[in-house]
């Protein structure tokens, strides 16, 4: 067995001995060659001809194998280097997506890519862009870097015409000695907006939750202190407590609704559902608030199901949301209309519209009045026990459905809502 292994080991040396020697086979020969041409030159004796000899057998023998992948790759990116050292400063620079400016020591555009073009509106080479951009956080940082005293700026620049961009704008050379440097503007608008959205956010739920826990709180330290034994008001204060708690319990509801929406803003391929069965459902589970507001709720649709795609318990939150919102801000008008138009030929769209005859709605706000927590009536919201969030809450489940929401008023004529859902075509 001992013998086997020995066989097997000394056969393994020997294969690797004979493919790196064929491997090295160039290499061997020239230095032979060497070794020979110079013996024969300066009159070497054999043995040190022999020696030399040996030194480059025993060296092809321990030089490393390549292996044929890896003198394909070599090859391979020798390839793709020559073809990137062909590629022009102006082709790497139209690639860029984001506005780019090549420009020289002087301030002086040398290339303009189209994104900085598009942004920034006609620009050539041979501009000035000293001249062209005058915001004063750009200017220093231009001549900073232009001038050798700093290798890289980072500085904010805001574009304000035709409309307001937030950008981050790095200042650098290019290479060391070449004359030119660059200018990239990064758009920071969206990032910017999200963050402006996250902080009033949280300033609107802090203070919507603030209010009704200084209410309880207060009425807490009323109950242990001066109406500590006073029956009557102890059963009153305690209603107003639970009424707070209440209303902090629908906001809390109504921000995971939002929260669960947001995380999932695209409606997969759903069932068909029946829209004129989600409204008469609406309808009925609304009927009590209706005769509570002194609101009569007409219907001006008939009994044929309508057929759309959607999710029913979303869409149910939908015309839930907007009829609560009829009978309450609408109740002056002391009735409200729900109609629904099919779809057809020439409006492949289900319109299902709720229309209160109350007092309306300023047109200053409705542009703004699907808004987390914005409110047109801030006493008349807070009265009906209104979170401000119902109407955001709708627009996210159309967003997801495709859909879109209409709205229009007349002050001391009511209002109007309107969803147009669309439906594939056969549907109709």
């Amino acid at each position: 067995m001992a013998d086997t292994r020995r066989e097997e080991r000394t056969r393994r040396l020997l294969s690797l001995a004979a493919g790196r020697l064929a491997h090295n086979r160039w290499m061997l020969a020239a230095g032979a060659a060497a070794v020979i041409a110079v013996g024969l030159a300066a009159g070497v004796s054999a043995s040190l001809a022999a020696a030399a000899l040996l030194f480059l057998l025993v060296v092809a023998l321990l030089a490393p194998r390549r292996t044929r992948r890896e003198r394909q790759a070599d090859r391979a990116a020798a390839s793709e280097t020559g073809r990137l050292d062909g590629l022009s400063a102006q082709s790497l620079a139209e690639a860029v997506g984001d506005p780019l400016i090549i420009f020289d020591t002087a301030g002086v555009a040398v290339h303009v890519n189209d994104a900085a073009r598009s942004a920034f509106g006609p620009l050539a080479p041979g501009l000035s862009l000293l001249m062209k951009f005058r915001a004063p956080e750009i200017q220093p940082a231009i001549e900073r870097v232009r001038t050798g005293a700093a290798v890289s700026e980072v500085v904010d620049y805001v574009e304000r015409v035709p409309i307001e961009r937030v950008y981050k704008v790095t200042v650098s050379a290019i290479g060391r000695g070449t004359g030119l440097f660059v200018m990239v503007f990064k758009d920071q608008s969206e990032a910017r907006r999200i963050d402006r959205m996250r902080a009033d956010f949280i300033a609107n739920a802090s203070h919507e939750l603030r209010t009704p826990l200084a209410s309880i709180s207060g009425f807490v330290e009323t109950l242990r202190g001066p109406a500590r034994n006073d029956a009557a008001a102890r059963d009153h204060f305690l209603q107003i407590m639970q009424n707070q708690t209440a209303r902090m319990a629908r906001l809390i509801d109504d921000l995971l609704s939002l929260s669960r929406l947001e995380m999932k803003p695209y409606l997969p391929p759903g069932a068909s559902v029946d829209v004129r069965e989600i409204v008469q459902s609406v309808i009925d589970s609304l009927s009590p608030l209706a005769r509570e507001s002194g609101v009569v709720i007409e219907r001006a649709f008939g009994d044929d199901p309508i057929q759309a795609h959607g999710d029913r318990d979303e869409l149910f939150q939908v015309f839930e949301n907007l009829l609560e919102n009829a009978c309450k801000y609408g109740q002056s008008g002391g009735r409200v209309v729900v109609s629904i138009e099919r779809a057809n030929a020439l409006d492949p769209e289900i319109a299902v519209t709720i229309r209160d005859f109350g007092l309306g709605i300023p047109e200053e706000h409705i542009p703004r009045i699907t808004e987390r927590f914005y409110r047109a009536d801030v006493d008349n919201s807070r009265a009906q026990k209104g979170t401000g969030l119902g109407l955001s809450i709708v627009k996210h489940i159309l967003t997801r459905h495709n859909a879109r929401l209409a709205i229009k008023s007349t002050v001391g004529e009511g209002a109007s809502f309107t969803v147009h859902l669309p439906v594939k075509r056969g549907d109709q």
